[in-house]
């Protein structure tokens, strides 16, 4: 008998009917030699601080940092019966091995490990590894389950970012609680994401817009532009120069252009999307996205590749043309498929790119909850435009000149709208969202260099700089995913703050604690940091803030999950670091005011 123990009920099922395993028991299914069984997400976790001593439930500076040794792993009370029935299911005697069916993934290596270790089970251990919950995706990943040994980078990996977030969230929060004598929450990730949120309030507040001029020329059929000055008088004194002066053309250049079709949605950037276009929030879409790859609609969700693998060429044709068919956008345009522009193996690491499935053939989309329909439309959308033809246009660049300075003026006229004919229909069918601001199809007249052109008319437009844009989710996933980036090695697997699979908790979190807002303006909704946000980020030192550090960390994370840096090695960087924190940080003097708002403890 073999053991199969998926993450959640709902996925356990649909493993369980592809392989026969249909008979229900207490908390597993059975069949065709197969057992199934479940967690309900993360049974087990890293133990509380007063586990190691119940001195630790009061918070004393006296105390930190708390660094335990060895770790102990616990069964959440709430979980204890699923957690006995899996001890006892990988314990039985007609059991011979045991399936990690979890999502493929950090998290779900995590899960079932914690559980596997902690029900002392030494039985065999193979590991299912799918990319969609298809049922011919099922068939293939049980015909071809790898020994689960391959896996233990990953483990190794989510178990040192388990670690290294209790640490750091347990010491610096007691750290600066006691302190300041207010409850201070801070992590790893989390800390450094608000520094960047209240960094660009600070730039925003601190803004001061700085007047310029342009001088504007109306000739025939086309406005020049020149180019921005600072001094209005010297504007003014060009345009009076002008009025009375031949306008020569200099040079006159014409360029092919073409603009490539997108690449694939990894998760972030479908976050991104959903919250520009959608309104959704970074963990509204994962949601949508996770109950779309549970209903055989989409593929894994937590995935950084926005790439396909070559063994998916031949069947793209196909998928492409049903995915057309589904969508109501798409309605009777012509359907393209250059696959060669998404495939690319050596970009796709544990999971390819997020794409839909067949099982849209057929399908009742009507059904489907409103956001998870709108997720779909997205993800379908981007394939469609993926594989499109590219963009293509013809542009013309003229530069004039009149009383010795220079004026320029584009125009395009499009030869071929590729994939954003798809993108401009999808759009169509939106409320509230704004049209694409690409430059429109304007095409200038024929001109040719040293013709003279007459003048009709001379203007000065006034115009100010603008400070920086407040931070929308959008916008601040892609600040997230870029952090510290400069610094890094170009070859960094990963970097920025989090990962694809924890920055929309990392943004939920922020918002519960009560550090960041989610405030309404026009049609987007802003990311403001709080009151005790904009505190927190005055009093917390450099390395508590700083993206790089933390963009460091998921570096070598990755380096842990590769096998190539030892996980006690990055445990003693982030232990020393606490020492040195607990050892030389002092309370910033007359700061309690920063401070009014938040709790006492």
């Amino acid at each position: 008998m073999k053991l199969v123990i998926a993450e959640k009920p709902s996925v356990a099922q649909s493993l369980a009917t592809v392989i026969g395993a249909t008979a229900r028991k207490d908390g597993y299914l059975e069949g065709n030699g197969w057992r199934v069984s479940w967690c309900v997400g993360h049974l087990a976790g890293l133990a509380d601080a007063d586990a190691y001593n119940p001195d630790y439930a009061k918070w004393r500076y006296d105390d930190l940092p708390i660094l335990p040794e060895p770790w102990q792993m616990v069964v959440s009370k709430d979980k204890k019966k699923q957690f006995d029935i899996l001890k006892q299911l990988m314990n039985a005697p007609d059991v011979t091995e045991v399936v990690n069916a979890c999502d493929a993934g950090r998290e779900g290596e995590l899960i079932f490990r914690s559980v596997y270790e902690l029900a002392g089970c030494q039985k065999p251990m193979k590991r299912l590894w799918i990319s969609s919950m298809e049922d011919s995706a099922i068939r293939e990943g049980f015909a071809n389950l790898r020994p689960g040994a391959d896996y233990d980078g990953l483990r190794d990996a989510a178990l040192c970012r388990a670690k290294a977030d209790w640490l750091v969230g347990i010491n610096a929060t007691r750290l600066f609680s006691v302190l300041y004598h207010r409850t201070l929450n801070i992590g790893r990730v989390m800390s450094p994401t608000l520094a960047l949120i209240v960094q660009r309030e600070a730039e925003i507040d601190t803004f001061k817009p700085v007047p310029f001029y342009t001088v504007a020329l109306e000739l025939p059929g086309l406005t020049v532009s020149g180019e921005r000055m600072a001094d209005k008088a010297a504007a003014e004194q060009l345009k009076t120069a002008c009025q009375g002066a031949a306008v020569t053309v200099k040079k006159v250049e014409r360029k092919e252009k073409s603009e490539k079709a997108p690449a694939l949605y990894d998760l972030t950037t479908l976050q991104r999307d959903a919250n520009r276009l959608l309104g959704f929030t970074a963990q509204q879409t994962l949601d949508y996205l996770q109950n779309l790859y549970e209903k055989k609609l989409c593929t894994y969700p937590r995935t950084d590749s926005r790439y396909l693998t070559s063994d998916m060429a031949a069947s793209l044709p196909e998928l492409v043309q049903l995915t057309a068919g589904a969508m109501p956008f798409s309605n009777g345009m012509e359907i393209a498929c250059n696959a060669a522009q998404i495939v690319n193996d050596k970009k796709v690491t544990d999971h390819h790119a997020v794409i839909p499935t067949r099982n849209l053939q057929g399908a009742d989309l009507s059904g489907l909850p409103v956001g998870e329909k709108a997720v779909l439309e997205l993800v379908a959308l981007r394939l469609l435009c993926a594989v499109a033809q590219p963009y293509t246009f013809a542009e013309t660049a003229v530069v004039v000149e009149c009383a010795g300075a220079e004026f320029t003026a584009k125009g395009r006229t499009v030869k071929n709208y590729g994939w954003r004919a798809l993108d401009a229909a999808y759009r169509a069918g939106l409320k509230n969202v704004e049209q694409d601001k690409e430059p429109e199809d304007k095409a200038l007249p024929e001109l040719s260099e040293g013709q003279t052109l007459p003048l009709s008319g001379a203007t000065v437009k006034e115009g100010k700089t603008t400070p920086p844009k407040h931070f929308t989710e959008d916008t601040l996933l892609s600040a997230m995913e870029t952090a510290g980036k400069d610094d890094m090695p170009e070859d960094a697997e990963r970097k920025g703050l989090g990962t694809p699979a924890t920055r929309a908790g990392i943004l939920e979190k922020l918002v519960s604690t009560g550090f960041l807002e989610r405030k309404k303006s026009k049609k987007t909704v802003q990311l403001m940091p709080s009151h005790d946000a904009v505190s927190l980020i005055t009093v917390l030192p450099e390395q508590l803030q700083s993206p790089l550090l933390t963009a460091e960390w998921e570096y070598r994370l990755g380096e842990i999950e590769r096998g190539e840096l030892a996980p006690e090695d990055f445990m003693a960087g982030i232990s020393a670091m606490l020492k040195e924190l607990v050892g030389t940080y002092q309370a910033i003097k007359g700061t309690e005011y920063l401070f009014l708002s938040l709790i006492h403890i």
